[in-house]
């Protein structure tokens, strides 16, 4: 699919609101923006989904690809197939070279220097000899073409990807602004128990949220773009605050910071460091973990990949056809109209026992208000097992975790 296709998707997901309005401009300059490379992994604890989802070898899943982290993970368990769609073609881009690299790289080490240090020399050569030739023409190209003449974007991968997309970019600049502050927030990497952490924080961290250019602004929409985040969704993270934004981001980076081991929180290291700890290994998605490697590699065939909406896509599968599907946070995008046209193809596409899984900028599943009642009668929402996992999701950057299953009757 080309950049046009890719960004006429954008604009049908993104555009609610007329252009010559305050929020339709604000939506119009984020689908240009998200019209790009944005994650360069993905902020969704797959260790919470999995057990959501409670994956057989049965199961079929429909998932967004985003950066690709989480479809390998979910390979792990063995699912009969897993069908990534998304809407920004340069996150397929991502997980195909990530589906190419598991299949034709010689071993896990070349694996894991691809994209646990993903800043190896070496990778480049990989690259070229063992992926390149196994790439379809639009993925290729695009890790052949750079945003700068004469360098390839493939070129991420010998420098630190994680530094590079335009997340890396975002993150790169609080760490600029955190040393203004005089923040030292790699200290935290070296904390032993919960409670240095939290110590640990508020010495170094808390004060971030005081610095005068972080409050000027951080309330602005457009200062979250590179999060993944549409005016939409800001809307509702505003709502949730009583519009304080800053103490909301507070209260998450301090979830995200002081809630979790930092030993194994790789959610935590990527936003503290810009990698994962890959010197004693424990702070790893579980893709990348040797212990994986064999089973990953061996199922990685039962990967489907497509460049389009999840609408869309369901609207041209059998009824009956598939049981799991992972949104993500696309329905903070979405105006309830398209919220129930995209429940019906679930409620039709899905077999007996078909389960979802979805995150939300605020607490409220929007599913409780936008669906009309027939049709929400389709579906049994487990609101204390969504409380619960939330409590457990280490990325801890959503304000809720929803699950849902379809009723048998």
């Amino acid at each position: 699919m080309n950049a046009v296709s890719s960004s006429e998707l954008l604009k049908n997901a993104v555009h609610q609101d007329a252009l010559m309005s305050r929020q339709g401009l604000l939506q119009r300059m984020f689908s240009f923006w998200f019209n790009g490379f944005v994650y360069n992994q993905i902020w969704e604890d797959p260790k919470v989904d999995l057990e959501a989802l409670a994956l057989t070898p049965e199961s079929r899943v429909l998932t967004i690809a985003s950066g690709g982290c989480n479809i390998l993970n979910y390979l792990k368990v063995q699912p009969a197939q897993i069908i990534a769609v998304d809407l920004n073609q340069y996150h397929m881009y991502l997980t195909r070279l990530k589906l190419a690299a598991l299949t034709h790289l010689p071993d896990h080490a070349a694996f894991f220097d691809f994209f646990a240090h993903a800043d190896k020399a070496h990778n480049i050569e990989n690259y070229d000899r063992y992926i390149k030739p196994h790439l379809d023409e639009n993925t290729r190209h695009f890790w052949e073409s750079g945003a700068w003449i004469g360098q390839r974007r493939i070129g991420y991968f010998g420098k630190n990807l994680y530094r590079y997309a335009r997340f890396g970019y975002f993150v790169r600049f609080l760490h600029f602004i955190a040393r203004l502050a005089k923040s030292d927030t790699k200290k935290l990497l070296q904390a032993k128990t919960l409670a240095e952490q939290e110590a640990i924080f508020q010495q170094e961290i808390a004060p971030f949220f005081e610095h005068w250019f972080v409050k000027m602004v951080g309330n602005l929409s457009f200062s979250v773009f590179s999060l993944g985040i549409p005016p939409q969704q800001y809307r509702y993270m505003k709502e949730e605050s009583g519009g304080n934004l800053i103490h909301l981001y507070r209260q998450r980076a301090k979830r995200l910071f002081c809630q979790f081991p930092i030993q194994n929180n790789y959610f935590a290291w990527q936003a503290l460091s810009l990698h994962y700890d890959t010197e004693n290994g424990q702070a790893l998605p579980d893709y990348l973990k040797a212990e994986h490697y064999d089973v990953l590699k061996a199922n990685v065939n039962r990967v489907d990949t497509h460049i389009t909406s999840l609408i869309d896509f369901l609207r041209n599968q059998p009824s009956h056809s598939l049981d799991r599907f992972v949104l993500l946070d696309s329905q903070d995008w979405m105006p309830p109209a398209v919220i129930t046209a995209l429940w019906q193809e679930i409620a039709r596409v899905g077999k007996p026992g078909t389960r979802i899984i979805f995150r939300t900028a605020s607490p409220e599943s929007p599913i409780e208000t936008a669906l009309p009642p027939a049709l929400r009668e389709k579906f049994v929402y487990e609101q204390a097992n969504s409380a619960r996992l939330f409590e457990q999701d280490r990325s801890a950057i959503y304000g809720g975790f929803h699950v849902y299953h379809k009723a048998n009757h």
